[in-house]
């Protein structure tokens, strides 16, 4: 599994890369056939001052890519947000690739077999 956490207008300290790689344990614990994560943090410079922090994660699994984005006051609160949609797309992912079909039931002999 490959994975880069970068940060937009953001230096990632190693609190803030400690703190990503907690919250990805929980999503690799669920799905283990991810291929590829990428993690960008950013902080917009905006006027405004709520929801300028911003969390993006991709996710790569065999056949399909992942994309989750949020944003918050907190970069904390943010990337506790973005994991928890990523936890539920990624356990979404998990039902549907599984096989749901059950094995078929042999044929049973029935009365009108022992007529013919």
């Amino acid at each position: 599994m490959n994975l880069t956490i970068s940060g937009h207008h953001l230096e990632v300290t190693p609190s803030l890369r400690e703190y990503v790689l907690t919250k990805l344990d929980r999503v690799t614990r669920h799905f283990d056939q991810v291929v590829d994560i990428n993690v960008l943090l950013t902080v917009e410079k905006q006027k405004e001052k709520d929801r300028r922090q911003r969390a993006e994660v991709t996710l790569h699994v065999k056949g399909k890519d992942i994309f989750v984005e949020t944003s918050h006051e907190d970069l904390y609160a943010a990337i506790d947000q973005v994991m928890d949609k990523l936890d539920r797309q990624v356990c979404r992912h998990k039902d549907r690739v599984q096989d749901h079909h059950h094995a078929s039931h042999k044929r049973q002999a029935t009365p009108w077999d022992a007529i013919q």
